[in-house]
């Protein structure tokens, strides 16, 4: 009888693994089953998918962010650089599982069968699987069905379970290398030993990967012209940027710096003026430079004929560091503590150099006035943009924060073999997560009062008291003098776009460039930590009852769990409101405000918090064989956390036909509490709004509410000789998802296709006072800031269909052939109405198929999967696979694609409807027999085409959440076992 698990085996695609070649083994450990608490061979009864490393090391080794990328069953994964969503950032280097689309945070991830502690860095918590011992694997097994009877909160979507090898003999050394166009390429190695010593069986791990640093400029289909997309790395809001030059600042009179296209901005028309467009992408990366690190050790030890103790310990490194634009655009307003402030804008006083000179170059036609300042927007000019940042030396000067990660676990389980084939289990395991990220921003404030003429590390006049009772003549006068420096905003600082090497025609000089010190003065580089722990400790009795069925032996398992997570966040220097509350503590530390923002301008600030829950559990499980071929799975659990306590029963049947023919089904409610730092903890991120990225505040709500599911499950096995076919339905009815309130949604009812549609609306008070506005005046355009807030959400209602088929033959001797075919279809993604402040901000809608920018789903194709042809012989194996992602569709409306698209016209703008993505992978492996070992070679050459990701009307031109923008890349292998 071939069970779903086997099969499942020889069909999907697996873990990143070095080229193996045979490995001298011990007799196999018994298998412990995913999904279940009694051991045993498995029975199929749940849908438990089994990924091996020998069979997917015939793949070429694809990466764990590969994988995360092949599963048909997960979409929307965290990967490669995203900075641009609040969902991944701060999350460079890391790898996230997202099965069935439903978030990260709803896949459980386990190691050997142990909690990992999830990344807090974000504003969503998931396990790194990055820096799991990928070369100590032996496996993966992942339930596609919800999993809290037997795992407990978080296992929603479905659990991975990452299971290393405890059988090797001897040693294993490998190393590999890929080619990657426009980068320096990617490398890795390990080694790895088991056996035993004495009477300890152990086995050792040594991984070390390394990534290098691909740009955003060295892909086409990324780095696009403004009139192709301008979402696509555009911001209104940048260097050289956009002034008012007529008294009071109405919104409606921009005029965009005359140096705009010279520098290789998009000057375009608007109502009143103009808006330079200048393009930040090109300071950023695809793939960050990254080098990660992973130790593991696993030994064991009998203590006496009934008795073992197991010890396992993990510890993984990440190092990376983001690069990202030059200075990000200030949406906190200057104080009255710097020169000029406190009126909601920034200042150019008449009598700086730098807006003389510019005045006297381009005069009246430019908005210039006698005597009149220039006035700017805080959300409509940055610092530092174009020219790059002159802090870092990089080739772009681009800035780069450093971020770094380490993860702990540490495990022991005693077991203990009692009377009656009873089994007493015993264990404890700590887990920590420890990210540590850097972030650069401008200080508003001192900023303002470089404009002014009082800026730099040396000024007498900086603080508010030296210029206490002066009027604007008497300041012109002390502006410059006493160490006081000018900044210049306009174009004429810049001598050279940073990105194309374009020379700035109107370069003003080195007596218009901005001083080192000066900008080091404004820039500020502070670091914030996230640190996530998990302690769990189990008790499990497990065995058989004694009690004879007419199918066999009835078996049970009953046990009780207790857990406790806790969460941390410091922020040191500049980002913490302890030492800086308001924009103009950096100039008083008696500063006050009415709300504190900070002394940053965007990146937003925070105060050290902590946050911790006791979760205690009981659960019970039969296995009841209650006729030949027909089983029934009971199980339940009882769970009391912080906050609550919730009952999850769950039910699973498995009925044999006939001799390798099977039906199976299940039925079950499963949940997430709301993990502490949701509950207590607010965070900042980076979202687009309008046409430049803005501070979105999400804060915490101490009354979240767990998050509830009922999921149902039917599937069909067949293995008759070489054909093997599962064919699954599922389903998750999903209640109260805890989720940030969305940005996409929020601003779009309040604000419409027109930038204002609902401002003054008394309907929209309470959303509209949500926003920060620039000038006070209400408008997309004008938006320094938004709060919102985690919220449980309404119903989700998703199902679809997974098919798994391959067909294996010998049709000469030494001669093995197969194929195969895996995929995952998507029926529907139904989400609720969704209100916020009592508005209906995102209605109802089917997920299913769309990209989802900016709403609570992630970007869902409805068709994932591919097919593949191997054959083997002689040593050499040649396998081809065919990767494939169904098209999908941008459901946002005017206000992105134009009437046309909203209207339903003829014409479809480009990025409306994402296209699909195919690829083609071949890989050739060569095993060479040695007396005392075996040694592999192999190439695997992906993409083949050199497939480049569909236009997505976003910030990176493509979807990142879903598609690869590598292109074709060849990796060399070897390995070798001795």
């Amino acid at each position: 009888m071939t069970s779903h698990r086997l099969l499942a085996a020889t069909c999907l695609p697996a873990m990143a693994l070095a080229t193996a070649p045979a490995i001298a083994q011990e007799a196999d450990a018994p298998i412990v089953v995913t999904g279940t608490l009694i051991a045993g061979p498995g029975d199929g009864a749940a849908p438990v998918q089994v990924f091996r490393a020998d069979d997917l090391a015939a793949q070429g080794s694809p990466t764990l962010l590969d994988l995360t990328r092949l599963l048909p069953a997960s979409s929307g994964v965290l990967g490669d650089s995203a900075q641009f969503d609040g969902r991944s950032q701060f999350a460079e280097g890391s790898a996230s599982i997202n099965l069935r689309g439903l978030g990260p945070q709803r896949t459980l991830v386990l190691l050997n069968g142990r909690r990992l502690a999830q990344s807090g860095s974000g504003n969503i918590p998931f396990v790194d699987v990055n820096l799991l011992p990928v070369d100590a694997l032996d496996r993966i097994e992942i339930l596609t069905d919800g999993g809290a009877t037997t795992y407990g909160s978080d296992a929603i979507g479905g659990v991975v379970n990452f299971i290393t090898r405890t059988n090797q003999n001897g040693f294993t050394a490998s190393a590999a290398h890929r080619l990657i166009d426009g980068s320096k390429g990617d490398s890795n190695a390990a080694l790895g030993w088991g056996g035993r010593i004495g009477p300890v069986r152990a086995f050792l791990s040594a991984g070390y990967q390394h990534r290098s640093e691909l740009m955003a400029s060295d892909r086409r289909a990324v780095l696009r012209p403004y009139a192709e997309n301008p979402q696509g790395g555009w911001t209104g809001g940048g260097n050289p940027g956009n002034f008012d030059w007529d008294g009071p600042l109405n919104g409606t009179s921009f005029t965009a710096d005359e140096g705009c296209e010279g520098l290789g901005g998009y000057r375009s028309p608007i109502s009143g003026g103009d808006l330079c467009f200048t393009n930040f992408l090109g300071f950023t990366n695809i793939v960050e430079p990254e080098d990660r690190y992973q130790l593991f050790a696993d030994l064991a030890v009998d203590l006496g004929p009934s008795a073992e103790l197991r010890v396992t310990g993990l510890y993984g490194r990440l190092e990376t560091t983001l690069a990202t634009s030059p200075s990000f655009l200030p949406t906190v307003a200057p104080s009255g503590n710097a020169a000029f402030g406190g009126g909601g804008l920034f200042v150019i006083p008449a009598y700086a150099p730098a807006l003389q000179d510019y005045c006297a170059r381009f005069g009246a036609a430019a908005g210039c006035a006698p005597g009149q300042p220039a006035l700017a927007f805080p959300v409509r000019f940055r610092p530092l943009l174009a020219g790059g940042n002159p802090l870092y030396d990089n080739a772009r000067n681009t800035a780069k924060q450093p971020r770094d990660a380490d993860m702990y676990q540490a495990s022991a389980e005693l077991g203990w073999q009692l009377a009656g084939a009873l089994r007493l289990t015993a264990s404890a395991t700590y887990s920590e997560y420890d990210r540590h990220f850097a972030v650069g921003d401008s200080f508003v404030d001192l900023l303002q009062n470089a404009l002014a003429g009082f800026g730099g590390p040396d000024c007498a006049y900086a603080r508010p008291a030296s210029r206490a009772g002066l009027n604007a003549t008497q300041l012109a006068a002390l502006a410059g003098t006493g160490g006081c420096t000018f900044f210049n905003p306009f174009s004429t600082a810049v001598s050279a776009n940073a990105i194309t090497g374009a020379v700035n025609p109107n370069f003003g000089g080195a007596a218009l460039a901005n001083d080192l010190a000066t900008v080091d003065h404004i820039y500020d580089l502070s670091w914030r930590v996230a640190n996530t722990r998990a302690w769990v400790a189990d008790l499990v009795l497990a065995g058989g009852t004694g009690v004879e069925l007419p199918g066999g032996e009835a078996e049970f398992a009953v046990g009780g769990q207790y857990r406790r997570d806790r969460y941390e966040r410091r922020y040191t220097g500049a980002n913490s409101l302890d030492l800086f509350p308001c924009p103009g503590s950096v100039l008083d530390p008696a500063a006050t405000c009415a709300v504190e923002t900070g002394a940053l301008g965007f990146i937003g600030s925070n105060r050290n918090v902590a946050a911790a829950d006791a979760v205690w559990a009981g659960f019970a499980e039969a296995r009841l064989p209650l006729l030949p071929g027909l089983l029934v799975q009971l199980s339940a659990r009882y769970e009391s956390y912080g906050g609550g306590n919730t009952f999850d029963p769950q039910a699973r049947i498995r009925w044999e036909l006939a001799d390798g023919i099977a039906l199976r089904a299940g039925v079950g409610s499963t949940f997430r509490a709301a993990p502490p730092q949701s509950r207590l903890v607010d965070q900042v991120v980076l979202t687009l709004i309008g046409s430049a990225l803005r501070a979105v505040d999400v804060r915490g709500d101490p009354g979240l509410a767990p998050e509830r599911a009922t999921t149902w499950n039917a599937g069909v096995d067949v293995a008759q000789g070489g054909f093997t076919a599962a064919l699954d339905y599922w389903r998750y009815d999903f209640a109260g998802a805890i989720e940030a309130e969305p940005v996409g949604a929020i601003t779009g009812a309040l604000f419409g296709a027109s930038g204002t549609a609902n401002c003054g609306n008394p309907a929209f008070a309470a959303l509209q006072a949500r926003f920060t506005f620039s000038g006070g005046s209400c408008g997309i355009g004008n938006v320094q800031r938004l709060s919102t807030r985690l919220f449980n959400t309404g119903g989700i209602d998703t199902s679809g269909v997974d098919a798994r088929v391959a067909y294996a033959f010998e049709p000469a001797a030494g001669l093995r052939l197969e194929g195969g075919l895996n995929a995952t279809y998507t029926i529907e993604y139904q989400v609720d109405d969704l209100l916020v402040e009592g508005i209906i901000v995102q209605p109802a809608f089917d997920a299913a198929g769309t990209l989802n920018f900016q709403t609570t789903a992630y970007p869902l194709p409805d068709l994932k999967g591919f097919a593949w042809l191997q054959g083997e012989s002689g040593g050499h194996l040649l396998r081809l696979q065919l990767n494939h992602i169904a098209g999908y569709d941008d459901a946002r409306g005017a206000a992105i694609f134009g009437p046309s698209a909203a209207l339903g016209g003829q014409s479809v703008p480009a990025g409306r409807h994402i296209g699909s993505f195919t690829t083609l992978d071949a890989t050739w492996r060569w095993t060479l027999p040695l007396r005392d070992g075996g040694t592999t070679l192999s190439l695997a050459l992906v993409n083949l085409a050199d497939e480049q990701p569909p236009l997505a009307r976003i910030d990176q031109n493509f979807d990142p959440f879903t598609h690869n923008a590598l292109g074709r890349t060849l990796k060399l292998g070897v390995a070798q076992a001795f």
